[in-house]
Formats: C-alpha cells, sequence, structure tokens
C-alpha cells in the first residue's frame, strides 16, 4: 500500500504539467491543457451552432471570441477542434505576421501548414480530405472513375483532364490563374509532388528545377496573389465541409508608432472573406478583454459589421475550479492507497472561497492557486517539530517577485536523513530561472519536431526571430529594413559594440535564383551607399554558379572584402525559433513564469542572466556573443549530455525535493534518445557537485528521495 503522503512526496506537481503558453492545437505533441466539459459548455455550444449553419448553408460567418488574459481561449479553440475536427477542417493560425503588409502571406502559408496536418483517426492530411471533398469529385460517376483504389495512377496520368474537369466545374467561380492552381491541386495527389506542391501553395521562392517539375512559371510572391489563391479555397468550396479559421493571439501583432496594435489589416481579411463571398468559412478571432477594449475605435465601422457574432468567455465558478483541481490531482489519487476522501486532497474548497471571495475566478488562477497550495502541502510532510535534532530548509514558494526576499516557510528535517549540516535556500528568482529553462527545453523540443528544415520559415520570419533575439541581448540601435525594395523585410541593421559603425544582415532562403540576384543587387547598392560597414549574408541554400548575374554580383560583395557570408545550421534556427515563440508568448500576456504572466521585459531579462542564447553558433559567427560552442558539439565522440543534466538539476530545484525514480522517468520522457544508466550517472555526479542530495539513501529505489541543496 503507497499512501497519497508518499506519492506527492515523490511525484512531480500535477499543475506543473498545465501549458503555461499559447498553444498551437496541431502542434502540440502532448495535450498538457486541462479539459473539463462544464467549464465553457455553452459558449462550445454557441460555436457549434454557427459551426451547423456554415455547414448547412455554405455562407461564411465571423465570430468574436473574448475573453481575459487567462480565461481558457486558446485551449477552447483546441477543444473545437478536437470534438469538431471530424466535421470540418480546422486551421490554427497565431497573429504574429512580421508586417502588415505580409498579412495575407502570413495567411495562406499558415492555412496551408495546417490543412496538411493528419486529423486524428484519419490515414489523410486535411488537404487530401478537402481535395476529395469538392463537389466535382462528389458526383457518383465521377467519383467512382477517379477515386477508386487505382485513384492516385489514374490521376498522374491524366492531368489535364483533372484540370479541365475542375474548370468546367467551376467555371462560374471566377477562378485565379486557374490552370496553375488546378495544375497545383493535381500535384497534391501526387505522393512524390505533395510536399513540392504544398510549398508553393506555401508562398515558398522555389528554384528554377522545383517550378518546372510542378509547371507553374511563378510562385506567389505578394499580398494580391496570397489573398487571391486563399480565395480560391474558398471559391470551390460551395459544398465540402467548413473551414474553421481561427486568428488567434492578435496582441502579437506588428504595433503602430503610438504604441497601439496595428489591427485594421487583421479586419481587412475577415471583411475580404466575406466581400468576395467567400465559402465554407467560420472564422474564429480570438482576442484579450483589454485588447479589444483599448483598439475597437479604431477598426473601421463596415469591418467591425463584419463580425457575425461575439461570445465572451466567463469566469467559472468554484465548483468548475474544484473540478480542475480533481482532473489534475486524479491520476495521484489512482495510484494511491487508500483513496484519499476528498477528490481534491491535498486542496481544500476553502483555499478556493479565501482566494475568490466573489465566487469566480479564471482557470489560469485556479491552476496558480493549486500549484502554489499543492506545493506548500508537500513541504509541510517533512516537518519533524519534535525533533531537535535537525537542520532548517527555506523555502519561498509564494511571492512572485524577481527578487529574493526573506524566506516565509521553515521547515526541519531530521539530520539523521542528511548526512551533513545542509541548507536548501530556494529563493523565488531561483525558481524563476528552473522554471524558465525547463519550459525553454520543452518548448525547443516542439521546435525541433516542427521545423525539419531552414526553408519552411519564410526569409521575413528568419529575420525577425534574429531582431529579437539581437534585441534580448541588448545590441543596441537595431534598424529593420537595411536594403531597399521587395526584399527590404529580409535585412536589418544594428550599432557594432563599442563601436559606431553600422553592421547589417541580410538573411535570405529563397531558392530562386532571380529572387537572389535582386536580393544581391540591392546588398550592393547599400554598400556602395555606404549604409553599412559591414554585411553579413546568412543563407544555407545555394549561391548559384558562375553563370548566373546573382553570383557575380555576390562574389563582388563576399569575397576577399570586409563583408561575409555565414551558413547558418538548424539548431541556430532551433534557438531562434524557441526564443521566438516564448516572445509572441509574452507579448500575448500567456506565458506564465513564478505564478504570473510575464512581460517581454522580464523574458529579455531571465534570457540574458540564463545566457539560454550563448550556445547559438549563429549569434557566434555575428560576432555577437563569444565563441564557446554550442549543445551539438559532440564531446570525445559522444553526446552532449549537459543539457540533460542541466534540466535534472533545473526540475528538483522546481520541485524542492522528488523521487528519485520519477526524476529519471520526467528525463526520460524529455530525452528519450538518452540511456537510463547516463541517467544515473549524471544524478551521481549532481550529488558529487553538491548540488543535489538524496535524502534517505537507504530507502528503496522507488521511494528515495532528492533533494536542491547548498552546502553550509
Amino acid at each position: 500500500m503507497t499512501s497519497i503522503d508518499e506519492i506527492i512526496k515523490r511525484e512531480v506537481n500535477p499543475f506543473d504539467s498545465v501549458s503555461i503558453k499559447p498553444m498551437h492545437f496541431w502542434y502540440e505533441t502532448k495535450n498538457f491543457a486541462v479539459t473539463v466539459d462544464s467549464i465553457h459548455q455553452q459558449e462550445i455550444l454557441e460555436l457549434e451552432e454557427l459551426l451547423n449553419l456554415v455547414d448547412t448553408d455554405h455562407i461564411s460567418r465571423s465570430v468574436l471570441l473574448i475573453g481575459d488574459s487567462g480565461s481558457g481561449k486558446t485551449h477552447l479553440l483546441s477543444r473545437l477542434k478536437n470534438k469538431f475536427n471530424s466535421k470540418a477542417f480546422f486551421v490554427h493560425i497565431i497573429c504574429n505576421w512580421v508586417e502588415s503588409n505580409y498579412i495575407w502571406r502570413h495567411v495562406l502559408r499558415n492555412t496551408v501548414d495546417c490543412l496538411m496536418q493528419v486529423p486524428e483517426g484519419q490515414q489523410e492530411s486535411q488537404l487530401i480530405l478537402w481535395l476529395k471533398s469538392l463537389s466535382a469529385f462528389t458526383k457518383k460517376s465521377f467519383k467512382e472513375k477517379f477515386f477508386n483504389d487505382s485513384i492516385w495512377n489514374l490521376l498522374q496520368s491524366d492531368r489535364q483532364k483533372f484540370i479541365q474537369h475542375l474548370k468546367q466545374n467551376y467555371k462560374q467561380a471566377a477562378i485565379y490563374n486557374p490552370d496553375i492552381f488546378f495544375g497545383i491541386l493535381h500535384d497534391l495527389t501526387n505522393p512524390e509532388l505533395f510536399d513540392l506542391a504544398c510549398e508553393w501553395l506555401r508562398g515558398n521562392d522555389l528554384s528554377e528545377e522545383s517550378m518546372q517539375t510542378l509547371k507553374v512559371k511563378y510562385c506567389i510572391d505578394t499580398e494580391e496573389a496570397a489573398k487571391n489563391v486563399l480565395s480560391n479555397f474558398g471559391k470551390i468550396s460551395t459544398e465540402t465541409q467548413p473551414i474553421v479559421l481561427c486568428l488567434d493571439n492578435p496582441e502579437t501583432m506588428p504595433k503602430l508608432p503610438d504604441g497601439c496594435l496595428d489591427i485594421q489589416p487583421l479586419f481587412d481579411v475577415n471583411t475580404t472573406i466575406h466581400g468576395e463571398c467567400l465559402k465554407n468559412f467560420l472564422v474564429i478571432i480570438s482576442i484579450v478583454t483589454n485588447t479589444w477594449n483599448r483598439h475597437i475605435h479604431k477598426i473601421q465601422q463596415s469591418d467591425r459589421a463584419g463580425i457575425y457574432k461575439s461570445i465572451k468567455l466567463k469566469p467559472i465558478s468554484l465548483e468548475q475550479a474544484e473540478a480542475i483541481w480533481a482532473y489534475l490531482l486524479h491520476t495521484l489519487h489512482e495510484a494511491a492507497t487508500p483513496k484519499p476522501s476528498s477528490t481534491i486532497f491535498p486542496l481544500t474548497r476553502k483555499m478556493l472561497e479565501d482566494n475568490f471571495p466573489g465566487g469566480k475566478t479564471l482557470p489560469r488562477n485556479t491552476i496558480n492557486l493549486g500549484k502554489l497550495e499543492y506545493q506548500k502541502y508537500k513541504l509541510s510532510l517533512l516537518k519533524s517539530p519534535q525533533s531537535s535534532d535537525s537542520i532548517t530548509v527555506v523555502i519561498n514558494p509564494q511571492s512572485n517577485s524577481t527578487e529574493s526576499i526573506k524566506p516565509i516557510v521553515q521547515i526541519n528535517i531530521k539530520k539523521t536523513e542528511i548526512e551533513d549540516t545542509t541548507i536548501i535556500d530556494i529563493t523565488d528568482r531561483e525558481k524563476l530561472i528552473a522554471e524558465y529553462q525547463i519550459i525553454w527545453q520543452k518548448e525547443y523540443k516542439k521546435i525541433q519536431n516542427k521545423i525539419g528544415k531552414i526553408s519552411l520559415l519564410a526569409s521575413s520570419e528568419l529575420i525577425q526571430m534574429m531582431q529579437e533575439a539581437l534585441e534580448a541581448l541588448q545590441v543596441q540601435s537595431i534598424k529593420p529594413k537595411l536594403i531597399k525594395g521587395t526584399y527590404a523585410s529580409y535585412s536589418l541593421s544594428y550599432q557594432a559594440p563599442e563601436k559606431q559603425d553600422r553592421i547589417g544582415i541580410v538573411w535570405t532562403e529563397d531558392a530562386n535564383m532571380k529572387s537572389f540576384f535582386n536580393i544581391m543587387s540591392a546588398c550592393q547598392k547599400a554598400i556602395q551607399e555606404n549604409i553599412c560597414k559591414k554585411l553579413y549574408l546568412i543563407r544555407i541554400s545555394s549561391v548559384g554558379n558562375a553563370k548566373l548575374a546573382g553570383y557575380k554580383i555576390y562574389n563582388q560583395i563576399f569575397k576577399g572584402t570586409n563583408h561575409h557570408h555565414i551558413k547558418p545550421n538548424l539548431i541556430s534556427v532551433h534557438y531562434l525559433a524557441t526564443y521566438h515563440s516564448l516572445v509572441n508568448s509574452a507579448n500575448a500576456q500567456e506565458l506564465v513564469l513564478g505564478g504570473k504572466a510575464i512581460t517581454l521585459q522580464e523574458l529579455q531579462s531571465l534570457t540574458r542572466e540564463t545566457k539560454i542564447l550563448n550556445k547559438c553558433a549563429l549569434l557566434q559567427d555575428l560576432g555577437i556573443i563569444p565563441q564557446q560552442g554550442s549543445d551539438s558539439d559532440d564531446r570525445n565522440g559522444k553526446k552532449d549530455l549537459r543539457p540533460v543534466k542541466d534540466f535534472m538539476l533545473n526540475l528538483v530545484k522546481t520541485q524542492s525535493y522528488m523521487g528519485v525514480a520519477t526524476l529519471i522517468s520526467q528525463s526520460v520522457a524529455q530525452f528519450p534518445e538518452v540511456e537510463e544508466t547516463d541517467l544515473q550517472l549524471l544524478m551521481e555526479l549532481l550529488c558529487q557537485e553538491q548540488k543535489v542530495k538524496i535524502i534517505n539513501p537507504k530507502a528503496n529505489l522507488q521511494d528515495r528521495l532528492i533533494c536542491f541543496v547548498v552546502t553550509a
């Protein structure tokens, strides 16, 4: 029999497992969010009714989903997708476009990315399921002919017939460039061309060879083209399942000079969907209440009229808050014998009543309170007030301050349980830093799974990520758009450290050599105009060959001069993309550390303090940080286990103490490629370094506890 107290001692705080940043509901490898059906049940029903309306009459509608920060807006979108993905196609777009004249390309790129995802229980992507559901293919005779067991072979041999059939069926729809668009749809049916066709639909600037393969003469490189291609999806979706377009976190949009969000273009997109009679879209714009109230008067009245309905997320009741607690504690209770008498033990209803006297709260506040009170109870389990032969453990679990404060919890532990006098002094700042580093590593892992090659990101996105990293590292006088013209958003400049010289960066991964020529010409002009003293070109893609004009200009600029070409590695992009994701979370008021949503300035401070970007090889190559290697470096031919060791130490810090077996299992979950024997050795090393200590070394492994220590 294992008591609930013994389980609490060794397990991780269950409230730590909850997502504390905005989720993208297609890229989360695990659903960390709390699902309590009674919460926002009415709002789910209202959205379901609207979805059914669109499914019935195919007329697009828009919904404004309003709620306070921490009210569960993004989680509600995730629930909606999980519940109704069998009757609709779902797209989740974080509104973090580089600038407002890039919005349509951002929407198109993210729409295609989401449509490429495979819904649970399906074998094919949303994109293929959507294609098969088009009215042109739902007529029985045609469907039997084209969508049988030999569908792909038949389609590959009848590309022109495929195009003509679609043109005939949608001749009244005013399709933009129908031969090209329908040809790309045909290429989606060929497994060998599917990825390349998706790249074209996303707006990637493809190489000449790739364009020849797809039989196209141009790529989607303007806002107008992106809008028209997205419009094509709506124009031919006359009888398919609806596409639910979730536009989330407008707080991450570009800002105007007065500090307000440039929100009008977002509603221009919504108005276009309705004005051009695009079919089968349910548009959900999710926004924080305060953000909406501050910006409503900046939106044109005609665009506000395009909102079919507003849905306000209400605070939850204390009964629903209890249900959240019970949901998170359920796994611990199931493992306990005997079972606790209360479904929320070690928490109590009184805790909710004392902290939320009005009888209402928000899901985030409920989780934060549960985390705090659970940790206090866990620490109290080590009390031995009768023992005079004891040591003092000092812990500060409550304050949200980022500064160290006087200890507010003191606990005695018997000396017999620890070999020598030890003081555990877990300050708020230490816990905050440890929590941030754990969040970083988990987000980094998600980014690794999501971004398999650099070209998946637009060049303008890459330079934005670079700018955010430079700002975090306090690089001075950063200015976007070093070069002029079409590709200005691929560049920036900054002041060199301890000098007045300006350094320029241009980052382009566009594969098309005509685009490369235009970018090189713009770079040459910037140098001639003495806009920067030194120019860095960041590019892993080909720079062409000696026959090409772009290559000749490249040679003139970067061979034997003060200017440099850096080839970035994928790991560096993962670093930048991870920080970019956390920046978006902070801007959306959804990045919670130490029990509160932290600001962008606090995130930047933590990033500098932890030096978490210092192992980014690209930043080292730029001279922003000293050369020191990266996490990818092998040591004597062996994998670098330092990130694993850091994770283990930080996890113990955030828990104060925990089970040895739990520490190993949590580390295996984060680093499945690492052997358990290596984890045992890392833990022993941390003990030798006196950073952690086994509290009861003579106990069975399953009962053994480990804590964070500082030797007095």
